[in-house]
């Protein structure tokens, strides 16, 4: 082959990969807006954030936002109930373009994954019963403690529990909850509206705050590389900064606004 026509070839090639490149970084977007419909992996089982009623049908926070987004979008959403533990998988996998379920940022998840703005408040802290003298973490250590595997508050407990400390890991909120509320374990690290719940639900229990783990707002997990998405849901996000859907939002289940969240 003569060499302007190695050279032509070559360039189509190029040209062909380069097009490839750009087609495949819009993907995520271009087939939610194509299809009019998008599938997002929100929480089954960690109310306020998402819990499921006896018609089996979803409800809480993060639902309520993969709803808000879905119409910004102007297409359907599908909920895709995931643990905390599944979480990221699933969004690597492509079952689902969006992860709004409680998830905090941190330098390992986002080698795995990115994440747009924040959209809601929350923080992680160690619960146990008010008879329990927890004024330390040196003072877990011959304490049990139930921790769904792989959360935030696994990663943070890891990091502060000292020699002697049982932890007893569980692979969904409902069952490091039912362990902590039967006596399984003394204490529970989980987030603040988890031990609400258990509080208001529990009352026996005699269950209160012992020490903080983490300040951590919630992200929304999205698909590395899907930059467009990711963008256009920022978008969605800001706005609803602006407009007080957020607070609202937040008020309506933490009782709490949303106040000033990260970028």
């Amino acid at each position: 082959m003569k060499l302007g026509r190695l050279q032509f070839v070559l360039g189509l090639a190029l040209g062909a990969l380069m097009a490839t490149g750009a087609v495949h970084a819009q993907s995520a977007l271009d087939t939610i807006l194509k299809n009019r419909k998008i599938a997002i992996a929100v929480p089954p089982d960690f109310p306020p954030y998402g819990s499921m009623d006896r018609d089996f049908k979803m409800h809480g926070l993060d639902i309520d936002m993969a709803n808000y987004i879905g119409s910004k979008l102007g297409v359907e959403v599908d909920l895709i109930p995931v643990t905390s533990a599944n979480r990221i998988p699933t969004l690597q996998k492509r079952k689902a373009a969006l992860v709004i379920a409680t998830l905090g940022k941190n330098p390992d998840r986002e080698k795995q994954i990115d994440f747009t703005a924040a959209y809601s408040p929350f923080y992680q802290a160690i619960f146990g019963a008010k008879s329990l003298n927890i004024r330390s973490f040196a003072d877990l250590s011959g304490k049990s403690i139930a921790v769904t595997r792989g959360s935030v508050e696994d990663q943070e407990l890891n990091k502060v529990a000292p020699p002697g400390v049982d932890v007893r890991r569980f692979d969904d909120n409902t069952r490091t909850v039912a362990a902590f509320v039967s006596g399984q374990a003394q204490l529970i690290a989980t987030g603040a509206s988890v031990a609400n719940t258990i509080m208001v639900s529990n009352p026996a229990l005699g269950t209160t705050y012992k020490l903080l783990l983490k300040e951590s707002p919630n992200y929304i997990g999205v698909t590395k590389g899907e930059d467009a998405l990711r963008q256009r849901v920022n978008a969605i996000i800001d706005e609803a900064k602006k407009s007080g859907e957020l607070d609202r939002l937040s008020m309506k289940w933490l009782e709490r606004p949303a106040g000033e969240l990260p970028q």
